[in-house]
């Protein structure tokens, strides 16, 4: 963990909501810079030899929700992981996370999550993606959509006893809240989500405020050199955690920024990357999944 910042932690006061209002100001920039889309090719490129793979439509309140699953062709009663989208939605990146899970036994499945209010892959300013899609996507209707994809699962080969969750930057904060929301939930890795930030009337709550509520085991995996996620909010979190006395963890990779996983942008590192994919399969199998 890191030391005490006194130059930091003499500007908080002592009520709550001061210490968001003064994160999430410095935080801002940062965070806008650090989930700046890069349209190019991944790195990692998974086929689909021995899965099952194809885009679905899953009916929901509002409409059908668009997802994309890979399974293992042959064989029943898989795991499941609920794959959560970036900020960009479900490009060929999430999708191959997918097959690459598939691969590995599971059935995955990433869900387009905004899907009623626009496609975030027809804008290419971070700021109008947030704010013309983004800041319009109620957590509940997220978390209800997430239901759905878990009960599409266990009807499509998967076994709704070894249930988890995976997320990637607006995906990782989805992950700890679905941790609050589900009591089915077996395991969540969460990967660089925001911990902290200025509540609205449609996401009202961050994971810092679901700490002592996780109805599953969580890790965290962040990115020491982040620009979005002070390491402020890191240890805030991991103290709130141990308050709580949570099943959960926090893994930080001292030199990675944020979006280190991404192997389509040149935040990619490769080792953070591949240790932290291997600390995710750990952790499920930890857990039953």
């Amino acid at each position: 963990m890191n030391k005490p910042n006194p130059e930091f932690d003499s500007l908080m006061p002592a009520v709550r909501m001061d210490r968001r209002g003064f994160v999430t100001t410095v935080a801002a920039a940062g965070f806008a810079l650090a989930v700046q889309p890069v349209h190019a090719q991944t790195v990692i490129k998974t086929d689909a030899e021995g899965l099952d793979t194809g885009d679905i439509k899953i009916p929901v309140e509002g409409g059908e929700l668009p997802a994309y699953f890979a399974r293992p062709a042959d064989g029943k009663d898989r795991p499941t992981v609920l794959v959560v989208q970036e900020i960009f939605g479900v490009h060929e990146h999430i999708k191959d996370v997918c097959r690459r899970l598939g691969k590995l036994g599971y059935l995955a499945i990433a869900p387009e999550l905004y899907f009623r209010h626009g496609d975030p892959r027809s804008i290419d300013n971070v700021a109008a993606l947030i704010q013309g899609i983004v800041s319009k996507v109620p957590d509940a209707t997220v978390m209800s959509d997430l239901d759905a994809c878990a009960a599409w699962a266990a009807n499509h080969g998967g076994d709704p006893g070894r249930l988890a969750i995976t997320g990637f930057c607006w995906g990782g904060r989805i992950v700890w809240l679905y941790a609050a929301h589900n009591p089915r939930l077996a395991a969540g890795v969460a990967w660089y989500g925001r911990l902290d930030g200025a509540p609205t009337e449609l996401q009202p709550r961050y994971p810092i405020d679901v700490a002592g509520e996780l109805k599953a085991p969580v890790l965290g995996l962040y990115g020491g050199a982040d620009q979005g996620i002070p390491m402020h909010d890191v240890d805030f979190m991991r103290d709130e955690l141990k308050r709580n006395e949570a099943s959960a963890e926090i893994h930080v990779y001292a030199d990675a920024p944020h979006a280190f996983h991404a192997d389509y942008r040149p935040t990619y590192r490769k080792e953070p990357a591949e240790d932290g994919w291997r600390r995710m399969q750990a952790w499920f199998k930890r857990h039953g999944v």
